[in-house]
């Protein structure tokens, strides 16, 4: 088991928001796991860490990742964007595919899915939280990509 606390770096740039404000029950509960929303203000995400990518969804609007020390990620892009079936969504990597900090997952369309009345809130979460004590959120307000996130301890 790593001990070393994990520093993860936002994926995208924009707002942090608190994971309970996000106007989705599966997510706001935390049964998906621990974590953080971000209101994205460009369409882009990126990988928070160096690591592989675990699966990427058909409609495109969400990824798995596990990073170098086993931490396994959820990156959800939008609310109910699932129903999109993949429009404005351009995924850059594939199942499997390994990835490093920084590198561009998936680009999206933010405006034209705003413009369809979605949410483009982007929830990043834990979803092997159980395995770790916490993570702790490093800030609030807006955020930079490659600004640390959060930490896993």
């Amino acid at each position: 088991k790593n001990i070393e606390p994990t520093i993860v770096v936002s994926p995208l740039e924009g707002k942090v928001l608190d994971l309970k404000d996000v106007d989705d029950e599966v997510f706001s509960s935390g049964s998906v796991g621990k974590g953080i929303a971000v209101l994205p203000s460009k369409g882009e995400v990126r990988a928070p860490f160096n690591g592989k990518v675990l699966t990427v969804f058909p409609s495109k609007h969400a990824i798995g990742l596990v990073s170098d020390n086993g931490a396994e990620f959820l990156i959800h892009i939008g609310i109910d964007t699932v129903k999109l079936d993949g429009k404005y969504f351009t995924a850059m990597v594939k199942d499997g595919d390994v990835v490093k900090k920084g590198e561009l997952l998936v680009q999206f369309d933010k405006e034209a899915a705003e413009a369809e009345g979605y949410d483009m809130t982007i929830a990043v979460l834990v979803t092997n939280t159980q395995e770790f004590l916490d993570v702790i959120p490093a800030k609030t307000g807006e955020i930079k990509e490659q600004e640390t996130l959060f930490t896993i301890v």
